[in-house]
């Protein structure tokens, strides 16, 4: 690092806005909490050679190409990148690199290029096939977690546990396809995660709402939007396949993360296992639209129809039209999933789906308009049951700010028996049960303990609980220029108006602490300049002490007669 690269760092750094340097510090990963007093040492730093190794991870294969023919023939870097290198800090304001980075360029060794998209070609139709197969389980994913929300490791992984829950239930058919389904709802913001959790979002309960077309595209979109900038296309496309193992070609962690970045859109049938997309997804790929046409043409038919029968079942001739499925999973739990699927009524579920709002004569109506077949004896007589026994408990708040369970004597003294129901610690009050934990937590323990419960709320009037929201999201992070507030004024107050005696007074302060020997231009009172060559000894009160080596004198120079000082 030169002293003139640093300085000049330094003054351009003063003369961005709060935003701009909020995303420049951000883009460097620099912490908020770091200890730079002013802008001297905000660009001391961003110039450190440790640092700036963690910056050429970042790079690109097409920025650090375009840095060393920058460097090599001595001018400014190519206009296509120039803006993202000066923008984190690694060119200046009119594209050269810095020296340091220079340096460190030719320092680094670049990874060994993983293999991705090793798989084979497929038609146009296996592809679309996989693409419906790829909706169905993360819907199927989202219901689950909609019942039970799914649990996360450290490291913010999905737990083992829910992993297998997840392909005992037919949701996915590998861990490892759970694993990736679960990280395409992650980037497409259908998960929304806490540091122990993943629940559905609100944009998840949307989904399950739309078309399988459109299931499709939204997450094709998202997952494009969220793919790493050297790996996108100035069209707001991707890349070719073979060009992405070699994308960050500094970064350690490249290899693993490309793999699972294949995995995902590989998965989600944006390409065929050898990266090539589909005849159908070929503009999302140039950064277009897909061909919806040739995709909905591809998809199976979706049914708004089932066949009730007696034995308390639904077939479905076909996929259900999605908003017909995501009702009828509030009343029958579905046992298969394939192009005929089959859904099982029985009275937990269909007490489930009262505990939800519906009622004897909402489930007849909407199972009326269903069925092609009309409603059959016994399933109407096990809807009878249920209203009957529907609300024999009540969950809502009191006035003491308890959880207070109430209702049918026999019920209350189960629970307060059963071992499932321990952690809401619920303790005799009166003829009542109540409890610490929240009326949304109790409701779903109970109503998962297959117990027949109504949500009320503090003055006893029937509610509809939203079983999605679990109060343990973790908060949306706040803008870069938010979260260096404190940095970006500390180093902005720090300015001063005369910036070059600033300067001069720190290189001369770094001189001080290493006992360097510099070269010192020094203003005469009759106007005229010399040079001193001095170890520089100590600063303070306005002047500098050293050693003059050609006189073997030590002098006391006033800081304000200096004019410049460079290293020997």
């Amino acid at each position: 690092m030169t002293a003139s690269d640093a300085r000049a760092l330094a003054t351009r750094l003063a003369t961005l806005d709060p935003d701009a340097l909020g995303a420049l510090f951000d883009a460097r990963h620099i912490s908020p909490g770091i200890s730079w007093t002013d802008f001297f040492d905000a660009a001391d730093a961003l110039l450190d050679p440790a640092q700036l190794n963690r910056a050429l991870a970042d790079l690109s294969d097409l920025e650090a190409t375009a840095l060393r023919a920058a460097i090599t023939e001595g001018t400014a870097v190519t206009p296509s990148v120039r803006g993202g290198l000066v923008a984190r800090a690694l060119a200046d304001a009119d594209g050269r690199p810095y020296d340091a980075v220079a340096t460190g360029l030719a320092a680094a060794t670049p990874v060994a290029a993983p293999a991705v998209f090793a798989g084979r070609a497929e038609s146009d139709a296996a592809s679309a096939e996989r693409a419906f197969d790829a909706v169905a389980s993360l819907a199927d994913i989202l219901h689950a977690t909609a019942r039970t929300p799914l649990g996360r490791i450290g490291s913010g992984a999905l737990s083992a546990g829910d992993r297998r829950r997840l392909v005992e239930t037919g949701a996915a058919q590998t861990p490892e396809d759970a694993d990736t389904l679960v990280a395409i709802a992650a980037q497409a913001g259908l998960l929304s995660g806490s540091e122990r959790t993943w629940a559905v979002s609100d944009a998840g309960m949307r989904w399950l709402g739309t078309r399988t077309l459109e299931r499709w595209l939204e997450v094709a979109h998202r997952l494009r939007e969220r793919l790493p900038r050297a790996l996108r296309t100035l069209e707001g496309g991707w890349r070719p396949a073979a060009e992405w193992p070699g994308a960050h070609p500094y970064d350690p962690a490249w290899p693993d993360r490309v793999t699972r970045l294949a995995a995902l859109i590989t998965q989600w049938a944006m390409t065929a296992p050898d990266g090539t997309p589909p005849g159908w997804a070929a503009g999302l790929a140039r950064g277009a639209d897909a061909d919806t046409g040739t995709l909905r043409s591809l998809l199976p038919h979706e049914v708004d129809k089932v066949y009730l029968q007696n034995d308390l079942t639904a077939i479905a001739p076909g996929p259900l039209e999605p908003q017909l499925d995501q009702r009828l999973r509030t009343i029958a739990r579905r046992e298969s999933r394939a192009q005929a699927a089959t859904y099982r009524f029985a009275a937990e579920t269909i007490g489930a789906a009262f505990a939800a709002g519906e009622t004897a004569a909402s489930l007849t109506e909407f199972l009326n308009t269903l069925s092609l077949t009309g409603v059959p004896q016994p399933l109407a007589y096990e809807i009878e049951r249920a209203a009957a026994r529907h609300g024999r408990l009540r969950v809502g708040p009191d006035w003491q700010g308890w959880t207070r369970v109430s209702g049918d004597a026999d019920l209350l003294e189960a629970i307060g028996v059963d071992q499932a129901l321990r952690p809401l610690g619920l303790v005799s009050d009166g003829d009542d049960l109540v409890t610490r934990i929240s009326p949304e937590t109790t409701f779903r323990m109970l109503a998962d303990a297959r117990y027949s419960v109504l949500a009320v709320d503090a003055d006893g009037v029937p509610r509809t609980p939203d079983r999605h929201e679990t109060g343990d999201r973790a908060a949306p992070e706040p803008p870069a220029s938010e979260r260096y507030r404190t940095l970006i004024e500390k180093l902005r107050a720090s300015l001063s108006e005369d910036a070059d005696a600033a300067w001069l007074e720190r290189e001369l302060d770094q001189a001080v602490r290493t006992r360097a020997t510099i070269e010192i231009t020094v203003r005469m009172p009759d106007g005229s300049s010399r040079d001193v060559t001095l170890e520089a000894a100590g600063l303070g009160g306005g002047r500098l002490r050293g050693r003059d080596r050609a006189a073997d004198v030590e002098r006391t120079l006033p800081l304000s007669s200096i004019v410049s000082v460079r290293p020997v």
